[in-house]
């Protein structure tokens, strides 16, 4: 079943092949992959510390923060290939999750020491 060519799919479909596009070039892709994991480095730090201040908003943190990494892996690593965003997205998305994870790992350190 096909779907109907509306002005907002054609947008859609233009905007994507030219964000693939533009990413395409092998130093701009790394660009966007280094800038993903610094962001995710940056507010998993952000997000630890901001809940931590107040010593509430804790368990709440940790489940969005789980949430988040979960819905992440069932988006890129699922088998079905129905619906997939722009290999780019998912490597970005998956880079910004690692981040996040590595920026946690680092929190613990912390604390810890």
């Amino acid at each position: 079943m096909a779907m109907q060519r509306t002005r907002l799919s054609t947008l859609a479909n233009v905007t994507s092949s030219r964000f693939n596009s533009f990413f395409g070039n092998p130093w701009r892709r790394i660009s966007l992959q280094i800038i993903s994991v610094l962001f995710g480095v940056f507010s998993g730090q952000a997000i630890v510390t901001t809940a931590g201040q107040t010593a509430q908003w804790d368990v709440t943190a940790a489940g969005l923060l789980l949430l988040f990494t979960e819905a992440t892996s069932r988006i890129v690593y699922r088998k079905s290939s129905q619906a997939k965003p722009a290999p780019i997205l998912r490597e970005s998305l998956n880079l910004l999750k690692i981040g996040i994870t590595y920026s946690l790992f680092l929190e613990a350190f912390k604390i810890g020491s």
